[in-house]
């Protein structure tokens, strides 16, 4: 079975003014379906082009290429606005805690002020760009959200007034670039991978571009993809946005290891959206199949599932 392809240009960034009630609707039918089916949709025409997603992929690789103590003092939890933003060294996280360190780093840019400290030097031009590409997901993002509620026969509202925070420290919504280095396979320990299973905690994923080795686990089978060909970016159904709707179940995602004597590097470039940490997470359904939780205390609840496992192995 191929993934389905969902062309967003009515509500693409590019048309000023949003499609109307009738034709999002529709285009929400588009996604309802592939949803149903699959749990996971390219989009195309979304008005992102692949020009954007290089720039940021570009200034991303110099920040992580240069030395450990160049990159140090952006560290994560280095920032009081926000403990999540910041860079994530190799083998400091492991998003399944049942292996051993996943073999990969990345920059959480989950907050946007202007006056927090930003990489610059041989990364010259990094907030800017980053931030730019931050603040055009997010527009991206709301779009998505509101053609989703209207496809459950919801007020567009619902949503949308969940993640009126993004970019602040009232909510948790994070661009990640990330990188992974060459594996050594001789150093590598008894099943470690790139990034070990896991799904996404927040409302949806935005993965704009992902070269080889990601495996997706659906309702139905496994798949392999590359994905960010001729323009055309992946919207993943995540934890948030299942608890909330009768659609499918999250997917689960994880990175393989290249085959032994392969050298090359990896990149990809994901928007994680989060409700605001005040925001009301309930069954749209009406249905008591979960219990209503914050954007926070969800986030904390699997924050706290994850260090409790990776304690538990040590």
């Amino acid at each position: 079975m191929s993934i389905p392809v969902v062309d967003f240009c009515a509500c693409s960034l590019s048309e000023e003014e949003v499609a109307g009630e009738q034709i999002m609707r529709e285009l929400g039918k588009e996604l309802e379906s592939a949803f149903t089916e699959v749990g996971f949709v390219f989009l195309e025409n979304t008005g992102i082009t692949q020009e954007e997603v290089d720039r940021v992929m570009a200034i991303s690789k110099t920040f992580f290429l240069q030395p450990e103590e160049e990159k140090r003092p952006f560290g994560r939890k280095s920032f009081a606005v926000n403990p999540n933003h910041g860079w994530v060294q190799m083998e400091s996280e492991r998003l399944n805690p049942d292996r051993p360190a996943d073999l990969k780093e990345s920059f959480n840019i989950t907050s946007i002020r202007p006056d927090i400290k930003w990489p610059s030097g041989a990364a010259e031009g990094f907030q800017e760009i980053q931030t730019s590409f931050f603040r055009r997901c997010n527009e991206l993002s709301l779009r998505v959200l509101r053609v989703m509620a209207l496809s459950l026969g919801l007020d567009p509202q619902v949503f949308l007034s969940a993640h009126r925070f993004i970019g602040t420290e009232g909510n948790n919504t994070t661009l990640r670039p990330l990188y992974y280095p060459p594996v050594n396979h001789e150093k590598v320990k008894e099943e470690q991978l790139r990034c070990g299973e896991h799904s996404d905690y927040g409302s949806i994923t935005l993965l704009f571009s992902c070269s080889g080795g990601l495996q997706v686990n659906t309702m139905n089978y496994t798949l392999k993809s590359r994905i960010n060909q001729n323009g055309t970016f992946a919207y993943v159904f995540s934890d948030v946005q299942e608890r909330q709707s009768h659609l499918t179940v999250s997917l689960t995602f994880r990175v393989l290891l290249p085959p032994a004597g392969d050298s090359s590097t990896r990149q990809s470039l994901a928007f994680f959206v989060h409700p605001d940490d005040e925001a009301l997470i309930t069954c749209c359904d009406g249905s008591d199949r979960y219990p209503p939780v914050t954007g926070r205390d969800y986030l904390l609840e699997r924050y706290m599932h994850f260090v409790y496992k990776t304690h538990k192995k040590k």
